[in-house]
C-alpha cells in the first residue's frame, strides 16, 4: 500500500492525465474492430491535420506532394503520404516539431542503435498515453506498475546520475542488476524471490536465467509476469527463461519515436496499440504514424525494424480484437565478452548517449569484437585529440582493464547506417 501510495504521487505530479488514458484503453480493449479502425482513421486524420498547421516541415512536403489532409478519405490513403526518415528527423529536427505552446513538455532521446541519437519533445499527454498502454499491458497479468521488480535495464556511473537512478528505483519499488559478478548477481537473485515481475532487456533476462539454473539457485516463484523490450526475444532464450521464473517471457515492442506499438496477451499474440499508431508493413519494412504525440509528429516513419503483420481476419483466443503483429526481426541482443567477466551490449548505448548527452557529440559507430577481452571502436566522424579523450573516459567508465580496444575514426563503411549492425560479434 505504501508502494501505491508513493507512486500514485508521483505519477500525478508527472502525468496528471495517465489515469485518464488507462480508462479508456482499458474500454478500448473491448471494442470490435470496426470501432477500433474508426477511432483510428479519426486520430489519423487529426494528427495530419495538426502537423499540416503548425509543423513547417509536414506544410512544405505535404505541399510539395499536392497534399493536404483533407484527401484522407480511408486509413489506406495515409499511404500517398510522403514517408519521414532517420536522415529526415536529424536533418530537419527543428522544421519538424510543431509551433504550439504545450503547456508540459519532456525531452526524450533515442538510443543511437543505429549509430544516431536523436531528441525531441514529447508533450504530457502523449508521454502519459505511452505509460498507460505499458499499465494495461501489465493488468492482463494481474501485475500493478508499483508492484516489486526487477528491472533488466541501464545504468549510469556517474555519481549524481547513479544516486537518482538509485533513488527513481526506490521510489518505484524497482531493483535491478548491475553486474553478472557471482557475489553481486547472488544478492540480485534473493530479490527475485520477492517480485511480482521482471522486465527490460531480453538478452539480460536470458543470461541471468542461465546463471540461477546454472547455479541451482533459489527460483523465484511470486514472478506473474516477465517481460523483454528493446531487443528481439530469441527463441533460444525461451526454454531458459521458462526454466528460471516459471513463467514464459513474453514481448512488449516499442521505441521512443513511437511509444508502445504491441503488447504480447496471455494467448501469445502481439497486439497492436491501435488507439496510438497506425502501422503499415511495406516491403517488410515498418512503417509507423505516432497518432498521439503532437509536439513532434512522426507520420509515416521508417522506423528500421522488419516485420510481418497477421492477416486482419486472424483473431486470438483472448478475445481482443486489435490487430495482431506476426513477427518482428532485427532487435538481437548479444554479449560482449571481457577478459574475465561478460557484458551486456547494452553498455555500448549508455556509451554514446552519454557522449551526446553530456558533450553534444553525436557518432555514427559500428563495434565489432573478434576475440574475447577485445574491441574494435569504429566511429564515421573525424574525432579530434579533446573528443577521442571523451569516447575513451566512456569506455573505460563500463570495462576498466578487462577489456582492450582500438579506436578508428573516420571509418567509412555502408553497414555503419544499418540499425541492426551498430554492434557485430565474431564469438
Amino acid at each position: 500500500m505504501l508502494y501505491k501510495t508513493i507512486f500514485k504521487i508521483g505519477q500525478n505530479r508527472r502525468n496528471p492525465s495517465i489515469d485518464g488514458w488507462y480508462d479508456f484503453l482499458k474500454k478500448t480493449e473491448e471494442w470490435p474492430l470496426e470501432k477500433l479502425e474508426t477511432y483510428q482513421f479519426q486520430k489519423l486524420k487529426e494528427i495530419l491535420s495538426f502537423a499540416y498547421e503548425y509543423s513547417p516541415y509536414y506544410r512544405r512536403k505535404f505541399e510539395a506532394a499536392k497534399l493536404n489532409p483533407d484527401d484522407l478519405k480511408t486509413i489506406n490513403d495515409l499511404s500517398k503520404f510522403p514517408v519521414l526518415t532517420k536522415e529526415d528527423v536529424l536533418t530537419h529536427n527543428e522544421e519538424i516539431h510543431t509551433r504550439y505552446d504545450f503547456k508540459k513538455r519532456f525531452r526524450a532521446t533515442t538510443s543511437g542503435s543505429s549509430g544516431n541519437s536523436l531528441a525531441f519533445w514529447r508533450e504530457e499527454k502523449a508521454d502519459s498515453f505511452n505509460r498507460a498502454t505499458i499499465f494495461r499491458g501489465y493488468s492482463w497479468y494481474n501485475v500493478n506498475p508499483w508492484d516489486k521488480n526487477g528491472y533488466f535495464w541501464g545504468f549510469n556511473f556517474s555519481g549524481l546520475e547513479r544516486f537518482k537512478i538509485w533513488f527513481l528505483d526506490l521510489l518505484q519499488n524497482r531493483f535491478r542488476i548491475f553486474s553478472y559478478e557471482e557475489r553481486a548477481f547472488r544478492k540480485f537473485a534473493r530479490k527475485l524471490e520477492s517480485a511480482s515481475f521482471v522486465h527490460g532487456y531480453s538478452s539480460m533476462i536470458y543470461e541471468s536465467a542461465k546463471i540461477i539454473n546454472q547455479k541451482k539457485l533459489r527460483k523465484p516463484k511470486k514472478i506473474k509476469l516477465v517481460k523483454g523490450t528493446s531487443e528481439k526475444i530469441m527463441e533460444s532464450y525461451k526454454e531458459e527463461i521458462k526454466k528460471a521464473f516459471n513463467v514464459p517471457i513474453i514481448s512488449e515492442y516499442g521505441a521512443t519515436e513511437s511509444g508502445i506499438m504491441a503488447f504480447e496477451c496471455p494467448e501469445g499474440n502481439m497486439h497492436i496499440t491501435m488507439e496510438g499508431v497506425v502501422i503499415e508493413e511495406l516491403d517488410n519494412e515498418i512503417l509507423v504514424t505516432n497518432l498521439q504525440l503532437r509536439s513532434f509528429p512522426f507520420i509515416r516513419y521508417k522506423l528500421g525494424d522488419y516485420i510481418k503483420l497477421a492477416p486482419r481476419e486472424k483473431k486470438c483466443p483472448c478475445g481482443r480484437e486489435h490487430l495482431i503483429l506476426e513477427e518482428v526481426t532485427g532487435r538481437i541482443g548479444e554479449n560482449v565478452y571481457g577478459k574475465k567477466n561478460i557484458y551486456p551490449s547494452f553498455y555500448f548505448y549508455y556509451i554514446f548517449k552519454n557522449l551526446f548527452k553530456h558533450h553534444n557529440l553525436p557518432l555514427t559507430y559500428l563495434v565489432v569484437q573478434r576475440e574475447k577481452g577485445q574491441l574494435e571502436f569504429n566511429i564515421e566522424e573525424s574525432l579530434n585529440a579533446i573528443e577521442e579523450k571523451y569516447l575513451r573516459n566512456e569506455i573505460n567508465k563500463y570495462f576498466e582493464e578487462d577489456i582492450s580496444y582500438e579506436i578508428r575514426s573516420n571509418y567509412k563503411k555502408d553497414r555503419l547506417r544499418e540499425k541492426t549492425k551498430s554492434f557485430i560479434s565474431y564469438i
